[in-house]
């Protein structure tokens, strides 16, 4: 198995793209490291998957201290950390930048941009004492161009590609890769929320507007983000760094 005694921490590990992606690191023998805000979620989402090897840690990522903290558990039960999948994030209220508060942005931004960085700068201190390791963070189609409804969650997504290139230049001669994904629409829980966004009532007319984006005329399941997502952490991928990766159903072609 490819992972096999590798250590994988992933945080959001109870969405959508976080579970489908610890279930195929699960399925490849990695040992887990899950965090969520959600503990129940967690217990399911290991009963579900039948792990053997897992550490479960109930954080919010806005907070240094935890971020550390679940940082430094993992190094504990285990000595290292191979891979970090820097997931955590939420889309937001749909409003104009104009109906936007200054507490909806300040929420996005706390996790989507300071969660991250949090991530980084912990994960990145034990990788480069081990002087190996891969990070994924998760940005998005929307950290490519603009989103109507959505400014505070374009931002933060543009936010997380430029994290993602400066780690990776400050990181890369210690043996750590650094990548980022970009996925489109994807048929999760926040897409749905999106979709929402404007009341139930315009469900249909949103996915009927997103649809008409995507060539491929359909949303990408989580299971093909998380593929990705193992790409970017084995060693296929030893000598990508710095990059993003878009996986869109052609919807920047």
């Amino acid at each position: 198995m490819v992972f096999e005694e590798k250590v994988v921490l992933i945080t959001g590990a109870t969405g959508g793209i976080g579970k489908e992606t610890a279930r195929l690191f699960a399925k490849q023998g990695a040992k887990l490291a899950l965090v969520d805000l959600d503990h129940k979620a967690l217990e399911s989402l290991v009963e579900e998957l039948e792990l053997e090897d897992y550490l479960l840690q109930t954080a919010d990522v806005t907070s240094e201290e935890q971020v550390k903290n679940f940082v430094q558990q993992t190094k504990k039960k285990y000595g290292k950390i191979d891979v970090f999948f820097n997931n955590a994030g939420i889309e937001g209220k749909v409003a104009p930048i104009t109906e936007t508060s200054s507490e909806d942005l300040d929420k996005v931004l706390n996790v989507n941009i300071k969660g991250v960085f949090f991530g980084l700068k912990h994960v990145m201190t034990i990788m480069m004492e081990q002087r190996s390791g891969s990070i994924i963070n998760s940005s998005s189609i929307t950290g490519l161009k603009g989103s109507v409804g959505l400014a505070p969650y374009s931002a933060s997504k543009h936010a997380v590609l430029g994290l993602t290139k400066t780690a990776s230049l400050e990181s890369a001669e210690m043996g750590i890769r650094v990548n980022a994904i970009c996925p489109g629409y994807v048929d999760t829980r926040m897409m749905q929320a999106i979709e929402g966004g404007k009341g139930p009532e315009h469900v249909n007319q949103m996915r009927d507007r997103a649809l008409a984006k995507v060539p491929m005329k359909r949303y990408a399941q989580p299971e093909e983000i998380a593929e990705l997502v193992l790409f970017l952490a084995s060693d296929h991928a030893s000598f990508i760094t710095g990059s993003h990766y878009v996986v869109d159903g052609g919807n920047l072609a």
